[in-house]
């Protein structure tokens, strides 16, 4: 027999150190930058979670973080695992009820928070019974808040123990927190154990997967409050590969630079990021050396194939389809071309970019149509995606609403989706977005990605209206290119898209606005839309 050796996330941190001590890491502060050494950040984090204890964090309790992506936030990451805590990553951009909710149903003892921040928690403090500590993450003089007897991040290191001391736990045992928003209700908490999120990191490093080593320099575009940053952080350090935070606000222009600065290889976001980039390019006319750049890595919602094939042909960088849900660490499946497929055109491959992917090793997967029964692999039939692995959720923590999703053993995604032969999953929407007209189902992503493959089209979102024959009917709100000169019309969008999809397929009427609004980690907010359009005729 193989000995015991726990999967622990503190173990992660110490490979780091040890095999990789020069290897840099890099955050965007104002117009400069900050640079450190994997062997600087671990004697950092050791000391964080030595503060943590001195303020009475222990085994099971729950820190909670509330800033940007930056090398502070890396710290806390890992710091509360040292010593047998959580973290409980915050999203930024949640109502003040959510918020509230969130940070008392985890019970958080700490609170981590980037100065520009604090305001945001000083305005629900009053609602935070169990928070005993507030710590500014940054120098004293950044400390300039009502939060009760809040600290420097800067003055509990300074003060704290260089002794690393791990508080090993079972590799079972939560070590982060994360929560989803739900369709009704309260966002649903999440945990996620040592084991799961070292298997995961291991899974991500995959060359079939995001094909990370200690060469390469990572990008975490995607929030790092947003489901673990899809685990980049942990995958990363994992590998010794080098990681650049883009810090307050990131926009186009400073993502570009950076990559540029920074020689990034690899970065990661939801499409509206790369749609964004891409616009912004258009629109700048400045030429950015991003010959680093090797891999994309897109997930939250469907790529338009306008997209993938834009910067394919303009920047020859590929756009990496990812899959994944809070509640699986959030990695399903990444799409990357099976050797036997290799002799497929390049359109054809442009169009096999556009799915999912196949899941990860150590993934099960279930197609389930709405009879129960399984449907077949044939790129045609669709179902329900279920899931089972060792870093998928087996239910949210202290919420009845488990019953619902996980199910004797699985875990029921909600979406809607084919796969084909070769194990290429194709997302065609979630449940809940799809349009029933007279019976039938069409997709929303579908029409979407038609739309936004039109030049003078930004953006496009495709949602359901009431109709009095047909039960339901799809409504296109669409974004024009702000440099656009041409005027677009319901007939110029409509023939565009029409010899891809039967008749009944297409939008009954296209409406043109300013922005489609945004959730809180940048996927397009359809039930916004829903509520906006609910009696449009």
């Amino acid at each position: 027999m193989t000995m015991r050796y726990e999967l622990l996330v503190p173990k992660i941190l110490e490979g780091a150190a040890v095999r990789f001590p020069k290897k840099e890491i890099v955050t965007r502060v104002g117009e400069g930058t900050h640079r450190y050494t994997y062997a600087d950040m671990f004697a950092r984090t050791t000391r964080l979670g030595n503060a943590l204890r001195e303020l009475g964090v222990g085994v099971g309790d729950r820190v909670g973080t509330f800033a940007w992506n930056n090398y502070r936030h890396l710290e806390a990451y890992f710091a509360p695992s040292i010593i047998g805590a959580a973290v409980h990553t915050i999203n930024i951009r949640l109502a003040q009820d959510d918020m509230a909710y969130i940070i008392n149903h985890a019970g958080d003892k700490a609170l981590l928070i980037d100065p520009d921040l604090a305001p945001l928690i000083e305005a629900i403090a009053d609602r935070l019974p169990n928070v005993q500590h507030y710590v500014i993450m940054g120098e004293p003089d950044e400390v300039t808040t009502t939060l009760p007897g809040a600290v420097s991040y800067e003055t509990l290191l300074a003060a704290a123990s260089p002794e690393y001391q791990p508080q090993y736990v079972d590799e079972y045992d939560t070590m982060g927190l994360c929560y989803t928003s739900a369709t009704t209700g309260m966002p649903k908490a999440v945990a996620y154990s040592h084991r799961a999120v070292y298997l995961h990191s291991m899974a991500a490093a995959m060359t079939d997967m995001f094909e990370l080593s200690e060469r390469d320099k990572v990008m975490a575009v995607v929030p790092m409050f947003h489901a673990n940053c899809w685990g980049l952080p942990f995958v990363t350090t994992l590998v010794g590969a080098g990681q650049v935070f883009p810090g307050v606000r990131p926009d186009p222009r400073i993502i570009c630079e950076l990559i540029e600065q920074e020689g990034v290889t690899l970065s990661g976001g939801v499409p509206t990021i790369w749609i964004g980039v891409l616009d912004y390019l258009n629109r700048s006319g400045v030429e950015y050396d991003l010959s680093s750049l090797k891999r994309l890595v897109s997930g939250g919602s469907a790529v338009p194939l306008a997209i993938l094939q834009a910067y394919r042909d303009r920047l020859g960088v590929e756009i990496i389809h990812a899959y994944g849900m809070t509640e699986a660490a959030p990695l399903i499946s990444v799409n990357r071309r099976r050797s036997w497929l290799d002799s497929m055109s390049p359109q054809e491959q442009l169009e096999l970019c556009a799915k999912q992917g196949t899941v990860a090793p150590g993934v099960e997967t279930k197609l389930v149509d709405e009879n129960g029964e399984e449907a077949e692999w044939d790129g045609q039939q669709r179902g329900e995606l279920w899931f089972r692995g060792p870093w998928i959720a087996g239910e949210y923590v202290d919420d009845e609403r488990s019953d619902e999703t996980f199910v004797d053993g699985w875990y029921h995604t909600g979406d809607i989706a084919s796969i084909d032969p070769d194990g290429y999953i194709q997302i065609v929407d979630r449940v809940k977005d799809m349009v029933k007209s007279g019976g039938e189902w069409i997709s929303s992503v579908d029409l979407e990605s038609a739309i936004m493959a039109h030049p003078e089209v930004l953006e496009a979102a495709v949602i359901a209206v009431p109709h009095p024959q047909w039960q339901e009917r799809p409504l296109a709100c669409v974004v024009q290119r702000s440099e656009s000169t041409a005027q677009l019309t319901k007939e110029t969008i409509l023939e565009f898209i029409e010899p891809n999809f039967a008749r009944w397929w297409l939008p009954d009427d296209v409406v043109f606005i300013d922005e489609i609004p945004k959730t809180s980690v940048g996927k397009f907010d359809k039930k916004v839309l829903r509520e906006r359009f609910e009696s449009h005729v």
